[in-house]
C-alpha cells in the first residue's frame, strides 16, 4: 500500500508535473495527457494551496490565472536598452550590410542568424536564478512598463526556468508577444458576440491583451511569445547567438522554428526569399526577417549606436497589394473639424488582415487619384500596417461614374466646411458639431492628454447623444448615479470612470493645453507654454508677440493660441474647467530659465539619467532638445556607446558634455 505523500511533497510533485505536460502542450505541441487529466493535476494542486497558502510559490501554475486588478503600470529602466533596428529593403541593401561589417572589421569572416520578424509588441523578462521576476514591455526602449503579472499568464513563458540556465544569478530575455491569425479571429468573434469592439489586427490585440489593467482578462486572451535573444547574462556564457537560442529552448522557452543559422551571405539572402515567399503560411503576422551576426564576440566589439545595434538589420518585406472596389467615400469629422475622406471598400485579405477601408486623407488626393465610387483601384498595405489607395485601374472604371465633390458642408451637422487658402484640409466651423465634440472628448481623455481611464468611444458616443456632455467641464458633474444610466456600464464601471474623471483633476497646466485641442499645440509646444507662463490666467492674456518671442513658439503657433483666448466660448470653457476643480498651473514650472535660448542634443545612454529625464530638465530651465546637430547647437551631451552626433558635435565644434559634466551644468 503506498504511503500517502505530505501536502508539501504532493505540491512539489504536481508543480513538476504540470510544469512538464503544460511545456509539453503549449511549448512543444507534442502533449503527454490529455486536457481533462490536466485540469484534473491543476484542480488537485489549486485546492492544495488554498489549504495551505503557504505552500503556494511564485513559479505555481496556478499563478498563471490573474489577480488583482493593478492601479497602474509602473515603469522600469531596461538593464539593457532595447534598440530599434536598421532596415534594409532589398537583396542590394542585405550584401551592404555585409560590407559596412568587413569595413568594421576587415578580415574577419561572418555567421548569421535568420529570424523572423514578428508583429507583436517586445518584451524583457528577468529571471534570477531561474525564477522569473519582472516582465516589462519595450516602451521607449529604455524604460518600459511593468506587466509582470500580466506575463505571467502568457502559457508559453516559463516562470522558473530548466537546465543549466536556471542556476544563472541573473538573465534578460527578450521576446516577442503576439496573437497568431486563428487566435485573433476567435477573439473578434467572441468580442462581437458579447458586443464589444473588435480589435483591428493581431498587433493590437496582442498589446491590447497585455496592458489590461486586470490580468484575469490577459490569462482568457491567446497569447504567444518567441523568444530572440539572451539580451544580458555572463559574457562567457555562449560564443555565439544560436548556441545562445538553442539553450533558450533547452531553459523552457518557445523559440521560433523558422529561425535559421546562415554560414555565408548567400544563405541569408536564400533564407530571407524562402520567408518572404511563406510569409501568408507562417500562422502570424511577420513583416521581414531580422538578420543577425551571429558571433557575439564580433557583436560585442561592432557595439550600437543610439538608434540600432551594428550587427543586425531587419529585412522588410515588401508592401503587399491587392485589388479591390470602391462602395462608397464616406466622411469623417476629426477633432478640430477636419474632413477626412474614407474609402469603404469591397473586404480584401492582405498579408493576413482583410482589409475594408482606406483613407482618401483629403480634396487634393482624392483629385491626384480621381478616385470615385464604383472604382477598381489596387490598393497597398504600406509596412503591413497601414492600408492606402496606390491607383485606380481606369480600364475597369464603371460608365457611370461621376467624379467625387466634396462637400461644402459638415456631413453631420450641416455648418459651413470652410479651407483656409493655402491649406489642404477643410473644417467644420461649428464648434459645437457632435462629431467634433467626441472626437475632442476622446482626445481629452486620451493618455497622453488628461488620461481619462475607460473614457471609451462607447461611452462617449452615449454622453454626447443622450446631450450629457456639451463640452469638457460637463464631465467633471457627472456623477455615479448618472453614470450607471449609459448601456454596459454597471455601479462598478461607473465607479471607476467617475474616480478616473475626478482623478485628471491634477493633472496641470501641460497636459490641459494639449487636451484642449489648441490647433498647432501637441505635447512639446503645450509643455514650453505651460513652463513659460506658469498659469493660464497669464496665458490667456499674453499677445501674439509675447507668444511669439518664446523660444520654440512661432508666429503660427502664436496666432492660434491668442486667437483661442479670445474666443468668447472658449474663455467660458476655461472659467468652468476652473470652477470645476481642474488645476490650471504648472506648479513644476518655476524658477529661473537658465538655459533660456542654448540648445542641446541628447547621444548615448546615460546611467543617472533617462533620455526623457535629460530632455525635461533642459525643457524647465528653459533649454532646447534638438534631434540633429548643427552650428547653432550650443552642447551636444554624450552618454555610453553615443552614434555619430557625436562626431558631428567635433567636426562642428560645438560644446561637448559627459554625463558629469551636464549634470554639473544642471546643478549650477
Amino acid at each position: 500500500m503506498a504511503t500517502k505523500k505530505s501536502p508539501a511533497a504532493r505540491s512539489n510533485e504536481l508543480r513538476a508535473l504540470l510544469h512538464h505536460h503544460g511545456h509539453r502542450y503549449y511549448v512543444l505541441d507534442r502533449p503527454e495527457i490529455s486536457d481533462a487529466e490536466y485540469d484534473r493535476l491543476f484542480n488537485e494542486l489549486k485546492a492544495l494551496e488554498a489549504a495551505h497558502p503557504e505552500l503556494r510559490t511564485p513559479d505555481s501554475p496556478t499563478q498563471r490565472v490573474g489577480g488583482a486588478v493593478a492601479e497602474g503600470f509602473v515603469s522600469v529602466q531596461h538593464r539593457v536598452a532595447m534598440l530599434s533596428l536598421d532596415n534594409a529593403y532589398s537583396v542590394d541593401e542585405i550584401r551592404e550590410f555585409e560590407a559596412r561589417l568587413s569595413r568594421a572589421l576587415p578580415g574577419e569572416a561572418f555567421r548569421y542568424v535568420c529570424e523572423p520578424k514578428v508583429d507583436g509588441l517586445g518584451v524583457a523578462l528577468l529571471y534570477e536564478r531561474g525564477l522569473l521576476v519582472r516582465g516589462a514591455t519595450r516602451g521607449d526602449g529604455r524604460m518600459g512598463e511593468d506587466v509582470t503579472q500580466n506575463l505571467k499568464t502568457v502559457r508559453t513563458i516559463p516562470l522558473r526556468l530548466q537546465g543549466p540556465l536556471a542556476a544563472t544569478d541573473l538573465l534578460e530575455v527578450r521576446g516577442e508577444v503576439f496573437m497568431g491569425r486563428d487566435a485573433f479571429d476567435r477573439l473578434n468573434r467572441a468580442l462581437e458576440t458579447e458586443g464589444e469592439e473588435p480589435f483591428a489586427n493581431p498587433r493590437n490585440a496582442a498589446a491590447g491583451s497585455l496592458r489590461q489593467k486586470d490580468s484575469r482578462v490577459t490569462a482568457t486572451r491567446p497569447l504567444g511569445l518567441f523568444v530572440y535573444s539572451l539580451s544580458d547574462a555572463p559574457p562567457d556564457l555562449f560564443a555565439t547567438h544560436w548556441e545562445s537560442i538553442q539553450a533558450l529552448g533547452e531553459a523552457g522557452f518557445k523559440t521560433n522554428p523558422r529561425s535559421q543559422s546562415c554560414p555565408d551571405i548567400e544563405a541569408v539572402v536564400a533564407a530571407v526569399t524562402a520567408l518572404e515567399g511563406d510569409r501568408a503560411g507562417l500562422g502570424y503576422d511577420a513583416d521581414g526577417v531580422v538578420i543577425k551576426l551571429d558571433s557575439l564576440d564580433q557583436q560585442r566589439r561592432l557595439g550600437s549606436t543610439t538608434h540600432h545595434p551594428r550587427w543586425a538589420v531587419a529585412y522588410k518585406f515588401p508592401a503587399q497589394q491587392a485589388t479591390t472596389i470602391v462602395r462608397k467615400i464616406e466622411m469623417g469629422v476629426g477633432r478640430t473639424g477636419a474632413l477626412t475622406p474614407t474609402a469603404i471598400l469591397e473586404p480584401v485579405e492582405i498579408a493576413g488582415a482583410t482589409i475594408g477601408r482606406a483613407t482618401l486623407h483629403n480634396a487634393d488626393e482624392i483629385e491626384r487619384l480621381d478616385v470615385r465610387e464604383g472604382d477598381t483601384v489596387i490598393l497597398e498595405r504600406a509596412g503591413d500596417v497601414i492600408p492606402h489607395i496606390l491607383e485606380v485601374v481606369i480600364e475597369k472604371r464603371p460608365r457611370d461614374t461621376a467624379p467625387f465633390v466634396f462637400p461644402a458642408a459638415c456631413p453631420v451637422c450641416h455648418a459651413t466646411a470652410f479651407r483656409p487658402e493655402g491649406e489642404v484640409v477643410a473644417r467644420c466651423t461649428n464648434p459645437e458639431c457632435p462629431a467634433r465634440l467626441k472626437e475632442s472628448l476622446l482626445h481629452y481623455g486620451s493618455r497622453r492628454a488628461m488620461d481619462i481611464e475607460h473614457l471609451g468611444e462607447a461611452v462617449v458616443e452615449q454622453l454626447v447623444d443622450r446631450g450629457l456632455v456639451r463640452h469638457f467641464a460637463d464631465l467633471y458633474a457627472l456623477g455615479v448615479e448618472r453614470l450607471t444610466e449609459l448601456e454596459r456600464l454597471a455601479e462598478k464601471s461607473a465607479t471607476n470612470l467617475y474616480t478616473a474623471i475626478q482623478a485628471s483633476k491634477g493633472r496641470g497646466l501641460a497636459r490641459l493645453l494639449f487636451a484642449l485641442n489648441i490647433r498647432y499645440v501637441g505635447e512639446n509646444v503645450a509643455r514650453i507654454l505651460a513652463m513659460e507662463f506658469g498659469r493660464i490666467e497669464t496665458l490667456s492674456e499674453a499677445t501674439e508677440e509675447a507668444l511669439a518671442a518664446v523660444h520654440g513658439i512661432g508666429p503660427r503657433i502664436a496666432t492660434s493660441v491668442a486667437l483661442f483666448f479670445r474666443q468668447a466660448e472658449n474663455r467660458r470653457l476655461i472659467a468652468q474647467l476652473g470652477q470645476a476643480g481642474v488645476q490650471m498651473d504648472e506648479r513644476a514650472s518655476t524658477g529661473p530659465k537658465l538655459l533660456l535660448g542654448k540648445t542641446f542634443v541628447l547621444t548615448g545612454g546615460m546611467e543617472s539619467l533617462t533620455r526623457d529625464q535629460a530632455k525635461e530638465a533642459i525643457q524647465r530651465l528653459g533649454g532646447r532638445v534638438s534631434a540633429s546637430v548643427s552650428k547653432k547647437t550650443d552642447y551636444v551631451v554624450v552618454g555610453a556607446d553615443p552614434g555619430t552626433k557625436a562626431d558631428d558635435a567635433r567636426r562642428l565644434g560645438v560644446t561637448i558634455l559627459d554625463e558629469t559634466a551636464f549634470r554639473r551644468l544642471l546643478a549650477d
